[in-house]
């Protein structure tokens, strides 16, 4: 029977409990262990079965389990203790406030805090979510940004014929640790309709997450939709959502009275902010569009997580120009000044790409991983016409996961007891000191994840069959669940959404293989979860083949599917296998957070050595999977599943089941020491946030602080100098170089060149030559770049100089050198932000 309407039942809380209510209320608190213990007296199997997070457990909780801890003296003295102690001020100044780090506002599409605040889809948001945790772990002032989705992405059912089935519950603040900010609501034009949308917060330790919301009570219309589904519709509905995130985000903070230093866009979905401070610069500080851009960029950074293009945000230029048709009448600027920000050099004119517009009006940008640098670089170069791929603006901030949600509390106890408490700050070159920790400790610690994890996936195994059941689609007998994995056999894990390009089904490439694998005398076992995007029919045909593996009656004691995947079922898994399994095609992963998640807790990874991987990967931490290249799509998948299949047999079976004297396999535990000495300090949260606030935050900050001193004169004469410099570039030539020449080792020789300069002068520009060896290619490789100086005045009226500058050899062998110019100004972030340069022909 279906229902014609749900309402909610919010848990009510006794009087004696209200500390229970006031720590779940604070989403930086629910993975702190002492939180974990002692939610667990509530509810141990939610908590050690399920997975839940404390939040859902106080959810689920009953009137009369609640009302009797209410009558428990010792159980209300523990609560209001550790309510009292997390509310304390920390003993020692934390990190975050020993310098004046400026406020960040951190906004995103997604947030992925915990699986019973279901607003993420994937690894954007979790990594959002692990930002703003790691962030209040340190005291690092930041406020996110984002939107309330009433529907939250999507729940999964896998029907009996493995069909990936989508429901999107409406969700309820009440529930999801959100409250209501008063008396303050943003209007926004969305085309020709005006919008309100309410604001909710989330408490992150000593900071905010706001959430824009358009379902307000008593108001009706289209915008009350706005915000119902993460990544829902088509064009017409993301550019709404956008815009929301962008432009009433940006509201939402000035109504909030918050004053921001630095603004953080994770990805491009929220790239229309910068529109909006644009919108505001020329309105409230008399800025011009030109001296706007120049005071907005400063204090921007763009994050870009897609390795590929077909990941961007790129929209019809005719549904911006109608969307956006309000903000050039309000400021004046052309409409073809505002689509240029988002065309695409040499691509699609009819399309208006987020992405580019961000990196445009973003002063600084990175991509996640030191590979996705690589590939990101190459694949934004059109901006940037005539650069070396090497000298794109474009760096790397390798991504980091917040330890405390996913890491297990065996794992945790080991690094306090070993390298102390404060490992999470800790140098790295104190994680040696894991090596301390015995064999049977470790092994220990290993055999508790993957015994909890069997437990896990039973438990959700019989709830998804009592499902089918209750729905009258499933009629078999459920006792083979009790026999469904093995605690003691080797568990290779694979969870990540199922977009054809990471390869889910490779491992089944060779089914008489596999099958050899999973029934031999050293079995293996696998566990599967992920969704596949509602459109994604490819993406729901490799997941359809890995739920029939699962449904095999010959194989799912030994194959399992977790239906669902959220938050806690990827904290179960990546500490209860024993080795995690990523398969994407190379460089398509920009880094692939969820390997990190198993190695924080000792699991070994099997992967092609792509994002994160590749820059971790060590022999004796794990496994690399060799690719292949320029081969059709079976080719390659049938070639690297077979070197797929030969780790697994002769390296990662036998380094399993190998056992001392005492049943423990020593090369196994040796690993697993390796990986917490050298993973867990190179790839946790707190490092990437520390990166994050020393290599950006506040460079941006200062850096914009000082071209708005003085009245926004800095930011006046560097747009007027931009607009000069550009408008002057065409005169700018290399007339000649020095001709070839031989040189001695160690020998000082004069390396000159003619440059013409036109109007410019040469204190605006900066001459350079580049010197290395040539590679096969004649292009220099590891170059070395020198500035030269203008040997005289100027030869004529066309202002050619003659540069010079001294070149010292030290390398023998084939040696090449190349001149270019490049624009040069004070208080010019980067020579490369005009993207003009010149080299000689």
């Amino acid at each position: 029977m279906k229902t014609n309407h749900t309402f909610t039942v919010v848990a009510r809380v006794p009087p004696a409990l209200e500390s229970l209510a006031a720590i779940t209320s604070n989403l930086g608190w629910v993975f702190d262990p002492r939180v974990r213990e002692l939610f667990r007296t509530i509810d141990p199997d939610a908590i050690d079965l399920l997975g839940l997070d404390p939040l859902a457990v106080l959810n689920r909780a009953s009137a009369t389990r609640l009302e009797t801890l209410a009558a428990d003296p010792t159980f209300v003295r523990r609560a209001d203790e550790l309510l009292a102690a997390l509310q304390a001020p920390p003993a020692e100044v934390p990190w975050g406030r020993r310098r004046d780090f400026p406020l960040v506002a951190y906004f995103s599409p997604e947030f992925g805090l915990a699986a019973s605040v279901p607003q993420y889809s994937g690894g954007l948001g979790v990594l959002a979510g692990d930002h703003l945790k790691a962030a209040a772990d340190l005291h690092l002032p930041i406020v996110g940004v984002g939107l309330f989705y009433r529907s939250g992405y999507f729940r999964q059912i896998i029907d009996r014929e493995g069909r990936q089935q989508e429901r999107f519950p409406w969700l309820h603040p009440a529930e999801l640790a959100l409250h209501r900010v008063d008396d303050i609501q943003v209007s926004i034009t969305l085309a020709a309709q005006m919008a309100q949308a309410s604001v909710w917060r989330a408490r992150i330790g000593p900071n905010d997450l706001y959430l824009l919301d358009t379902h307000i009570p008593g108001e009706h219309g289209p915008d009350q939709l706005v915000n119902d589904r993460l990544y829902g519709g088509g064009s017409e509905e993301r550019i709404r959502q956008e815009m929301l995130l962008g432009v009433g985000g940006f509201r939402a903070l000035r109504a909030l009275g918050l004053d921001a230093q630095v603004f953080h866009l994770n990805e491009g979905h929220a790239g229309f902010l910068t529109l909006e401070r644009i919108r505001v610069a020329m309105s409230e500080d008399g800025l011009s569009f030109d001296e706007a851009v120049e005071s907005v960029r400063a204090s921007m950074l763009f994050t870009t997580h897609t390795p590929v293009p077909a990941g961007i945000d790129r929209f019809p230029r005719d549904l911006v120009a109608r969307y956006f048709a309000w903000w050039c009448a309000e400021t004046g600027v052309a409409m073809d000044t505002l689509l240029a920000l988002g065309s695409e050099p040499a691509g699609d004119p009819n399309v208006f790409n987020l992405a580019h517009m961000s990196l445009r009006l973003c002063g600084d940008a990175n991509a996640v991983s030191i590979l996705h640098g690589d590939v990101s670089r190459s694949m934004f170069s059109s901006l940037w016409p005539d650069f070396p791929v090497d000298d794109v603006p474009i760096g790397a901030v390798t991504n980091g996961v917040h330890a405390p949600t996913f890491m297990a509390d065996e794992i945790t106890q080991l690094l306090d007891e070993n390298v102390g408490p404060d490992w999470p700050t800790a140098a790295p070159e104190r994680f040696r000191a894991i090596h301390a920790s015995t064999d049977a400790q470790l092994w220990s610690a290993r055999n508790a994840g993957r015994r909890h994890l069997v437990e896990f996936v039973r438990a959700r195994t019989l709830a998804t069959l009592a499902r089918r059941a209750a729905m009258g689609t499933n009629g078999d007998d459920h006792s083979w669940v009790d026999d469904q994995l093995d605690p003691g056999v080797l568990t290779i894990g694979f969870a990540r959404r199922f977009a054809t390009y990471k390869r889910a089904t490779l491992l089944l490439t060779d089914m008489e293989r596999l099958r050899r694998l999973l029934l031999g005398d050293r079995p293996i076992q696998l566990v599967f979860a992920g969704k596949a995007h509602p459109a994604d029919d490819p993406g729901k045909e490799f997941l359809r083949s890995v739920a029939h593996l699962s449904a095999n009656p010959e194989l799912r004691h030994r194959v399992a599917f977790v239906e669902d995947y959220d938050l806690d079922a990827g904290r179960m898994l990546t500490r209860g296998v024993d080795v995690w399994l990523n398969t994407p095609l190379r460089p398509m992963e920009a880094c692939g957070t969820s390997g990190m998640k198993a190695a924080l807790n000792g699991v070994l990874n099997l992967s092609v050595r792509d994002g994160w991987w590749d820059e971790a990967y060590r022999p004796e931490l794990g496994w690399a999977i060799p690719t292949t290249d320029g081969l059709d799509d079976a080719e390659r998948d049938r070639i690297e599943s077979g070197w797929l299949y030969e780790i697994i047999e002769n390296e990662v079976v036998p380094k399993f089941y190998e056992r001392d004297a005492a049943g423990i396999p020593v090369g196994w535990t040796t690993a697993m020491a390796a990986c917490l000495e050298h993973l867990v300090p190179r790839f946790h949260a707190g490092r990437m946030v520390r990166q994050y606030a020393e290599a950006h935050y506040l460079p941006v900050a200062e850096r914009a602080g000082e071209l708005h001193a003085a009245d926004d004169r800095s930011v006046r004469e560097l747009a007027a100098w931009r607009q000069r410099v550009s408008a002057a570039w065409a005169g700018v030539r290399v007339v000649s170089i020095a001709p070839p020449f031989d040189v001695h080792a160690n020998e000082t020789v004069q390396l000159a060149a003619e440059v013409q300069l036109g109007s410019l002068l040469p204190d605006e520009v900066r001459v350079e030559y580049a010197v290395g060896p040539v590679g096969p290619d004649g292009e220099l490789t590891d170059a070395d770049f020198v500035e030269m100086v203008p040997a005289e005045a100027p030869r004529g009226p066309d202002g050619t100089f003659q540069y010079v500058a001294p070149f010292v050899c030290d390398r023998p062998g084939t040696m090449g050198y190349a001149v270019r110019v490049v624009p040069f100004h004070p208080a010019l972030h980067r020579w490369s932000d005009l993207a003009l340069i010149r080299w000689a022909d």
